[in-house]
């Protein structure tokens, strides 16, 4: 495939495919049924109209413990197969070992197709083939018709959309714009998944009660899925689900489950302490450095403010016999020293080969001897999400006979999507700048040392929330001290207020009383002159 049809993140606009293409890949619709034969027969009957080639057909209805047993309608194609073990992930592995199509299209015993709905689904399978595409369902409340309609909607409308879906859709403009957790869109009812994606993924966790859609669904992410919403692949559920029905004491018992296997769903794994299933990163470092080496690698490691994190030790550890007789000579004393030290961690695990679950979502190899400081690894984390990055390359060291020494933070979904779609002798490095992208930070800026200081680890944190905690309170207490003050204030600025208007007051009578003064003194200043005059003249006459 070319860089220019190269997916980056999971803006899919790129494979652009057309309306008109010649159909070539097989397609397996699995649906798994409990009861319900009414609903199965219309649901059937769909199929049958649909405009996506017979031929390249294949329909897989699993009996999942119906009684009575669900019987095939006369004239359908589809296959009959029976699966005693209850519950849908069962049902729906049931049907995958029977499928041989290059897609998988799950489709609900209760949701109906519009004809050109798996020919929606199929136009972008055929433009690439790592897609999980997933169709548009609405939940009609229309009574069951005893055949189906040639007008569906004409019959099941009005009907209510899958709001969640249109919701993450919306604001992600259409998952293109660096959505979290694009694999919340891999719902059964009616989405279709490369053959490829499900064999590198696995099959579905029978061991989930429920949320076995999603779970599944972060692991085709993983795998390198894109996640493709088709508005045109429409289909009619019949009834509500559910999920609809019980909401929130479905996402109960969903959550108690899925937290220990999807790492993305940060917020059910607010516990600062304990261990989960799939850790949300694993450090790869090699065990063979030397113990002490190791160790300062290591400790630094599992001290740091990121609890959700594991180690992986490589080194010969199956074939390692210990010297019991003179052990302070035993050449392998290195090796038996950080066997010894970090075999009872629950943290770690020593393997010979650094093959990390594929469910994991980001790995730090890391050099022995460099030690992270306490809030490295959560900031080198929050870069590789931030800017959706597939590779954070960290400069440790350089020098002209040592070379460069540098750690990697992968993003395992990134390196999945780059090896699906690189060329032969290709740099995997280049295909997953294409595909998420790569950036090269200083080590030194991210606190990565091979002096560390005792490793304090959790306690810090701890110790700086209840310093926190005490400022707060501090703040708290002084901002309601200043409330006080303002409150005191304003009523002196009350009382200011009122004694500015008697003063007011009084300056204008003062005012009016020096006018009336001044008025007086006047007339007798006037009165003065003219008695002087007066009595002048009459001096004067004498």
């Amino acid at each position: 495939m070319t860089a220019r049809g190269r997916v980056r993140g999971n803006d899919y606009r790129v494979l652009a495919p057309g309306e008109h293409f010649t159909p070539r890949l097989t397609v397996s619709v699995v649906i798994p049924a409990y009861g319900g034969q009414d609903k199965l027969d219309l649901v059937l009957a769909a199929l049958g109209r649909q405009t996506y080639p017979a031929a390249l057909t294949e329909i897989i209805v699993v009996d999942n413990g119906s009684s009575p047993p669900l019987r095939l309608p006369e004239g359908t194609a589809a296959r009959l197969v029976v699966c005693d073990r209850p519950g849908r992930a069962s049902a729906r592995n049931a049907g995958l070992a029977q499928a041989t199509g290059d897609v998988v299209h799950w489709l609900d015993s209760d949701v109906v197709l519009t004809p050109g709905a798996i020919e929606a689904h199929m136009r972008w399978h055929h433009a690439a083939p790592y897609l999980v595409v997933t169709g548009y369902i609405r939940f009609t409340a229309a009574e069951l018709p005893a055949e189906l309609p040639d007008d569906l909607a004409g019959h099941f409308e009005p009907a209510e959309p899958h709001a969640w879906i249109v919701d993450l859709v919306e604001r992600t403009d259409g998952l293109t714009d660096n959505p979290q957790r694009p694999f919340s869109l891999h719902v059964g009812g009616a989405t279709s998944v490369s053959a490829r994606l499900i064999e590198a993924a696995g099959p579905m966790d029978e061991e989930l009660i429920l949320g076995q859609d999603t779970e599944l669904g972060y692991r085709l992410g993983q795998a390198g899925a894109v996640f493709v919403p088709e508005p045109a692949a429409r289909a009619y559920h019949l009834g509500p689900t559910m999920r609809m029905r019980d909401k929130q004491p479905i996402d109960r018992v969903s959550h108690a489950f899925v937290a220990d296997r999807i790492p993305a769903y940060r917020w059910l794994r607010g516990h600062p302490g304990r261990q989960w299933k799939v850790p949300y990163v694993t450090v790869v470092v090699d065990g063979t450095r030397g113990y002490d080496t190791v160790r300062t690698t290591v400790d630094a490691v599992l001290a740091g403010t990121v609890p959700d994190v594991s180690v992986l030790l490589t080194g010969p550890w199956p074939t390692l016999d210990r010297d019991r007789r003179a052990p302070l000579r035993d050449p392998n004393l290195e090796l038996v020293l950080v066997h010894g030290h970090y075999q009872h961690e629950g943290r770690v695990r020593l393997a010979q080969t650094a093959d990390v679950d594929p469910a994991v979502p980001f790995v730090l190899h890391l050099p022995a001897g460099w030690a992270p400081a306490e809030d490295t690894l959560a900031r080198l984390l929050d870069l590789a999400r931030d800017d959706a990055l597939g590779l954070v390359n960290v400069l440790l060291h350089e020098t002209a006979s040592d070379g460069v020494v540098a750690a990697r933070l992968e993003r395992t979904a990134a390196f999945a999507r780059a090896r699906l779609v690189a060329a032969d002798g290709e740099d995997l490095d280049d295909v997953v700048d294409q595909v998420s992208g790569v950036s090269w930070v200083e080590g030194e800026t991210y606190g990565f040392t091979t002096s560390p200081a005792a490793p304090q680890g959790r306690r810090t944190a701890h110790r700086a929330r209840l310093e926190a905690e005490a400022e707060a309170a501090r703040l708290a207490k002084e901002a309601e001290r200043l409330r006080s003050q303002v409150a005191k204030w304003r009523e002196e600025a009350g009382r200011w207020r009122k004694s500015t208007v008697e003063l007011r007051r009084e300056v204008g009578a003062l005012r009016r009383q020096l006018a009336a003064a001044n008025r007086a003194q006047q007339g007798l200043r006037t009165l003065v002159s003219t008695t002087m005059k007066r009595a002048l003249r009459k001096r004067l006459r004498d």
